[in-house]
């Protein structure tokens, strides 16, 4: 029996040190080696030093150009069985090639997170208003919400998400799958060997600073929360880690404060299981944040805002505190930081969150199902999709050709 061939477009190399999108790129990607898929991870950008090493694992590397019929040679001689987007600005760069020459190819979309969401409460942050439709239904929407009915399978992280999706953009559920992060259990043994609450000090936050959110809820511990914790707790440091901190971040820096920018962590782990209290004091954003499961993963409590939780926790009690008063924010982390009963207890919250939200067994077989179902019934499927079949109609009028306008534009 041939090997099915999957092949991934990423917007960039996976970089699971760096980002939660990285980790959970390869938690997609562990899912179908194991299925024995052939796979390939093409992508337009270049590599960084923070890229996973994808060939260790049986993986092909493929450099791809924008605007470039290269890319259609390329895909014509792979002929993959299934061509996962990774976000929907790839979906749109490549589906209309991937429609045209592998029109029997099942293509899957991974949101992420829903871009349109957060850009939508980063404007309304901005604008210092209540976030609603109006803010929702912006541009990036429109693009998004096209590229998923373009798909046949688009992987929601959030259920929050999944809502939005059906009853503010009323997109069919038969087309949308909740795929959370997929994540090992915590063993007893593993938790037995946690440093304890009277072996760590200091709190800790983490996050890629090219992601905007994460810079801005850095900035706002800085000016508005950090200084009231501090007052509290004069000899607690506040430890700052993430990927590729620039000049603006770096002069966070100040030692006096105890505010200390630490850079890019090598071990997530390590640094995690050193500090008291988790601080994610995100303002906005979208998607499921990896740093509350880093914090909960190494049994480190946290104080975060609602933004930040949301979609976490579901029904399960949350591994610390959940507010968006700077004060009440700041006196919940202080009380974490010295009090070792609510810490113990929210530690353990954590434990089940992971084990009872993210046990990557609920989900895998379910995934795997629908994948196999939407293959078998494509044409099916597709028909009943009729708005993505006129979606890929126009976008094969307009992108195709400027597409090509571009190419030949180059040449000259």
């Amino acid at each position: 029996m041939k090997k099915q061939t999957l092949l991934i477009i990423g917007s960039v190399w996976p970089e699971p040190k760096s980002s939660a999108a990285g980790s959970r790129m390869m938690q997609l990607i562990e899912v179908f080696l194991k299925q024995n898929y052939t796979i390939t991870f093409a992508t337009t950008t270049a590599k960084t030093e923070n890229a996973f090493d994808l060939i260790a694992l049986g993986i092909s590397e493929k450099q791809i150009k924008l605007n470039d019929s290269s890319f259609d040679d390329f895909i014509l001689k792979l002929k993959p069985d299934i061509v996962m987007f990774d976000r929907f600005m790839t979906e749109e760069q490549f589906g209309w090639r991937i429609a045209q020459h592998c029109p029997n190819a099942l293509r899957i979309l991974d949101t992420e997170d829903l871009h349109c969401l957060r850009k939508g409460r980063q404007q309304a942050f901005k604008e210092n208003a209540n976030f609603n439709a109006s803010y929702l239904f912006n541009d990036v929407a429109k693009r998004e919400i096209a590229s998923i009915y373009r798909c046949d399978i688009s992987l929601i992280i959030s259920e929050i998400e999944m809502e939005i999706l059906k009853q503010q953009f009323k997109v069919p559920e038969s087309i949308l799958s909740y795929l959370p992060f997929l994540l090992n259990a915590i063993e007893a043994d593993a938790i037995k060997k946690l440093p304890k609450f009277e072996d760590r000090a200091h709190f800790i936050t983490i996050g890629n600073f090219l992601h905007e959110p994460n810079y801005n809820g850095v900035l706002y511990l800085k000016e508005t929360i950090w200084p009231l914790i501090k007052k509290a707790l004069p000899k607690a440091e506040m430890h700052i880690y993430g990927a590729y901190a620039s000049q603006k971040v770096n002069q966070l820096h100040n030692e006096k404060q105890g505010f200390l920018i630490k850079g890019f962590a090598d071990d997530v782990h390590e640094v995690m299981q050193q500090a008291k209290v988790c601080v994610a004091s995100l303002r906005f954003g979208a998607g499921l944040k990896g740093k509350l499961v880093d914090a909960m993963q190494n049994g480190t409590p946290c104080v975060m805002t609602s933004i930040a939780a949301e979609g976490m926790f579901g029904e399960f009690q949350p591994n610390g505190f959940v507010n968006d008063t700077p004060e009440t924010f700041a006196d919940q982390a202080v009380s974490l930081y010295k009090n070792e009963s609510i810490w113990c207890e929210k530690q353990e919250n954590g434990f089940q969150v992971i084990n009872g939200r993210f046990h990557r067994s609920q989900f895998i077989n379910t995934f795997l199902n629908l994948v196999t179902e939407t293959k078998q019934q494509l044409q099916t499927k597709r028909y009943e999709n009729f708005t993505g079949q006129m979606l890929m109609h126009h976008t094969m009028q307009s992108t195709k050709f400027m597409s090509k306008w571009i190419e030949e534009k180059n040449k000259g």
